[in-house]
C-alpha cells in the first residue's frame, strides 16, 4: 500500500493552502531537521510537504526536453463532478477567493484509454508542478 507522495515546495503555507481547495486536510505537522512538514489527506491519498530553503525551480513537465522522474500526481474527480469543466470553474472559484491563480496546463478534453472515455485536464500547483484530473465518461 502506498503511504504518501512526498512534494518539496518553495513555501508550504502556499502550498498548504492550494491543497486544501483541492479537497485535502492537514493531518500532521512536522519538522525534518530545521524543515517544515506535514501530511494532507484527501482524494484517496497522503500527501507529504517539505518546505525547501533555496529551492530552484521544478523542471517544466510539459516542454520537449526528456528526462526520468515522476511525471505528474493524478486524481479522480468523476465522484465529485458531473462535469470536469465545470469542477475546474468551482476550483477556480476557490482558489481566487484565497488569491492563488488557477494555472491550467491543459484544458478539460476527451481522452480514450483502452476501452474508456475520461475528461482529462492539467494544472499547476504553486511551485509549477504538474496534477492531472480525470472524470470517466459515462
Amino acid at each position: 500500500m502506498l503511504h504518501h507522495v512526498s512534494i518539496r515546495t518553495a513555501n508550504i503555507f502556499r502550498s498548504i493552502a492550494f491543497y486544501e481547495q483541492l479537497g485535502f486536510a492537514m493531518e500532521e505537522q512536522f519538522t525534518t531537521g530545521s524543515t517544515l512538514a506535514c501530511w494532507m489527506v484527501g482524494l484517496g491519498g497522503r500527501l507529504e510537504l517539505l518546505q525547501i530553503p533555496e529551492p530552484k525551480p521544478a523542471v517544466d513537465a510539459f516542454s520537449d526536453e526528456h528526462y526520468v522522474g515522476y511525471y505528474h500526481l493524478s486524481f479522480e474527480v468523476g465522484t465529485l463532478a458531473k462535469s470536469l469543466p465545470d469542477w475546474m470553474l468551482g476550483l477556480k472559484t476557490k482558489l481566487d477567493a484565497i488569491d492563488q491563480p488557477l494555472v491550467v496546463l491543459l484544458t478539460p478534453q476527451q481522452q480514450q484509454i483502452g476501452d474508456r472515455v475520461f475528461e482529462v485536464a492539467f494544472v499547476a500547483d504553486p511551485d509549477g508542478l504538474p496534477i492531472e484530473f480525470l472524470r470517466k465518461e459515462g
